[in-house]
């Protein structure tokens, strides 16, 4: 099976045949994104001052070595927790154009209905790779909202194939945390009533 790379700017149709669990890389421009940033532009009516269009964001607060002369080097870029950002992500992906989220575990139904509508995907970057994640960088171009602190600034980063990304959302709004969930929660019952069976004896 081919390696999938999407390189910004994406577009809806580069999405069209991507499913739940694929396996992607990403090229080009990811701009870390989180908590505060979000807030700023739905809650502030703070514009970003960053093009998302076609782009994608990471929620991450990386950490970042000061080259001087305003050059800078990714050490380590985990990601944080995407459900932090959920009550915003619809309207976020709305406003900004934004094509890919990634981040860590899965989100919910506001999300799956921005990246229905708008035609985005949500992905999660395996935990625990947040130095391996840094090798995929290849330059800091711009950074943002220095304000903010280390982790909350946005840095807009160069990557080069970044993955591997697990396709959590698709563009129709199929959530694959959500669907685990139903299966999970079939194989719960049946492996309850088999235990149940078995240690009745037990009072």
């Amino acid at each position: 099976m081919s390696k999938k790379v999407l390189t910004t700017p994406i577009k809806d149709e580069d999405l069209k045949d991507i499913r739940i669990g694929d396996i992607i890389y990403l090229t080009g421009t990811l701009v870390t994104c989180r908590d505060v940033a979000h807030r700023r532009l739905i809650e502030e009516k703070i514009p970003l001052p960053v093009d998302l269009k076609g782009k994608a964001i990471f929620h991450a607060g990386p950490i970042v070595r000061d080259l001087g002369n305003e050059e800078y080097e990714i050490v380590s870029i985990g990601p944080t927790t995407s459900m932090r950002m959920e009550k915003f992500e619809k309207e976020f992906i709305e406003e900004t154009g934004v094509k890919l989220i990634v981040g860590k575990g899965g989100m919910g139904k506001n999300t799956e209905e921005g990246c229905r509508t708008h035609k985005a995907l949500h992905l999660v970057f395996p935990a625990g790779n947040a130095v391996y994640a840094a090798t995929s960088v290849e330059q800091i171009k711009e950074v943002h909202w220095k304000d903010l602190g280390m982790p909350e600034s946005l840095w807009v980063c160069e990557v080069n194939e970044f993955g591997p990304l697990i396709v959590s959302i698709d563009a129709e709004g199929n959530n694959i945390f959500e669907e685990n969930k139903v299966e999970f929660n079939k194989k719960k019952e049946e492996q309850y009533k088999l235990i149940s069976e078995q240690v009745r004896f037990i009072k």
